[in-house]
């Protein structure tokens, strides 16, 4: 049984309910111990199931795929399309948002049907984990938001302390679109994760998510390219080939074309830290190697 405790930013409002500011800035009233939550998109289901509070989920949006148990719960449209009527018949006693993709007019119809809706706003790793906290203070889970916090922050150590070692920063671009190329730029939290893992982002002075042209890219001739997932459907395979039409560039030319599960670098979740270890590797692979005893450094 969870126990009901409270964190400095919240302070009691009654009997069996409390006010919490949310991440957004926003006063929200909830219930002391939420029985009924639904995630309004699918990071907040990965972190609801992070902090061992499944049993309360009653539904998730659209393409909220981990854990894969996630996928057996009720459907509420996706995140940027919420179905409305399909909240309110799961009777929530808790909506949980994300600013950053849930349509504000949703947001306010729910709570003028009196369904709460707490707003996360994840812009970073920093804001991450302090969304896990606060998830954990409102859910009744702070001792598993306080183990998850600290692993991550653990690991964000270890690989800062591995790629210090490295001698260079390669370039890196990173693709999130094919046609036209479109690369994740500054603001993102694919340009904190290069940076962490001992890269230097090609478009990370040039705007959130930038275009290049074929000439561009020459050019700039990144080290490395790294693909996303997120080009689905034998897309990977298209970009792949069509880099390989550019063989002076470094990274065709050295074979440094890689892929990456996009929900490990654009969720914010836990999983950001698995992004930052797979990046880690990609980009310095010269420092994970086997020690004596044949176990990786990571």
């Amino acid at each position: 049984m969870a126990v009901c405790l409270l964190a400095s930013f919240v302070f009691i409002a009654g009997a069996d309910a409390r006010t919490v500011i949310d991440q957004t800035g926003r006063s929200v009233n909830i219930p002391d111990c939420p029985a009924r939550v639904v995630a309004l998109a699918p990071s907040i289901t990965e972190i609801i199931y992070a902090l061992g509070r499944q049993d309360i989920l009653k539904g998730v949006t659209q393409f909220s795929d981990y854990p894969p148990d996630a996928m057996r719960l009720p459907r509420v449209g996706s995140y940027v399309h919420l179905d409305i009527e399909r909240i309110v018949a799961l009777k929530p006693d808790l909506c949980i948002a994300i600013k950053d993709g849930n349509p504000k007019q949703v947001i306010d119809r729910l709570e003028e049907l009196g369904i709460p809706v707490y707003a996360t706003f994840p812009t970073d790793l920093a804001t991450t984990m302090e969304a896990i906290e606060r998830l954990g203070v409102i859910l009744n889970a702070p001792k598993a938001a306080e183990d998850l916090i600290y692993g991550m922050k653990q690991r964000i150590a270890r690989i800062k302390a591995i790629v210090k070692a490295a001698p260079a920063r390669p370039s890196v671009f990173f693709q999130i679109g094919l046609f036209p190329i479109v690369a994740a730029g500054s603001g993102t939290f694919i340009n904190e994760l290069i940076t962490l893992a001992g890269g230097k982002n090609i478009a990370e002075k040039k705007g959130r998510y930038v275009s290049f042209s074929q000439e561009e890219l020459i050019k700039l001739s990144p080290d490395i390219v790294i693909i996303t997932t997120m080009a689905r459907h034998g897309a990977f395979d298209k970009a792949e080939e069509q880099w390989k039409r550019w063989p002076n560039i470094q990274a065709v030319k050295n074979g440094r074309i890689y892929l990456i599960d996009s929900n490990l670098v654009d969720r914010p979740t836990p999983r950001l830290i698995d992004g930052l270890e797979r990046l880690a590797r990609l980009i310095h692979p010269e420092l994970f190697t086997a020690d004596a005893a044949g176990k990786k450094q990571l």
